[in-house]
């Protein structure tokens, strides 16, 4: 069972400082458009990269599917491409497919552009996962 201490140790903790891109949005969005021009975006702030803590046979299980053992959470959307978050709502995505030049986590519909500072942190599945907007 999850308990309040782990998810507020999880959203609001302050270990685990981590850089984002720190130049424009608009030069992140066109760096995001040359890698992954068919993919929608989310421009993200104050977000957390969650190393998720599994054993062997899961992490076996989402290797063979492709997937990191990693998810997001972020405190503020700044931009949705397909309008599906608003800004300043909070966004939690599903597992990663990948995760790179630091700044961009790719999942199987999104590219989630981490603007600005964040923190990397590790956590449970339970506890990532235990975040759901409704």
């Amino acid at each position: 069972m999850v308990t309040l201490d782990e998810i507020a140790q999880l959203l609001y903790g302050t270990d685990g400082e981590a850089s984002g891109w720190n130049g424009t949005q608009e030069d992140l969005i066109s760096l995001a458009g040359k890698l992954f021009p068919s993919k929608a975006f989310c421009v993200v702030r104050q977000w957390i990269l969650i190393d998720l803590t599994v054993t062997p046979e899961e992490k076996e299980k989402l290797t063979i599917l492709g997937l990191l053992p990693a998810t997001l959470y972020a405190h503020e959307v700044v931009l949705d491409s397909r309008c599906r978050f608003q800004p300043k709502m909070w966004v939690r995505s599903n597992f990663g497919l990948s995760f790179i030049y630091g700044c961009m986590f790719e999942t199987k519909n999104t590219v989630y552009l981490l603007w600005g500072p964040g923190q990397r942190k590790e956590a449970t599945l339970e506890a990532a996962f235990s975040m759901s907007a409704g």
